[in-house]
């Protein structure tokens, strides 16, 4: 075997690995994306622990900005069941 045989076998193998670890790694494969279930960008949620075992703060809301999300969703139930009748 020629070493431009044997260096053109690896190439190809090296392609056909490099798919495999794109398809188990995660990583862009054409047009759709395969999501992992842990990697640098995925983030906790708060209380849960990250990857590294970190724990994310816990985020917390003012009295006025609960009463303003709770008049806001109470104004889109209204207008549902009033768009229902």
């Amino acid at each position: 075997m020629a070493t431009t045989e044997i260096l053109a076998a690896l190439d190809e193998e090296i392609a056909r690995l490099k798919q495999v670890r794109s398809l188990l790694g995660g990583h862009e494969t054409g047009n759709r994306r395969i999501k992992t279930q842990a990697g640098p960008k995925v983030k906790a949620e708060a209380g849960q622990s990250t990857a590294n075992g970190s724990v994310a703060p816990k985020r917390v809301l003012s009295p006025e900005a609960r009463k303003r999300i709770a008049d806001a969703q109470k104004k889109r139930w209204a207008k549902a069941k009033k768009a229902a009748k």
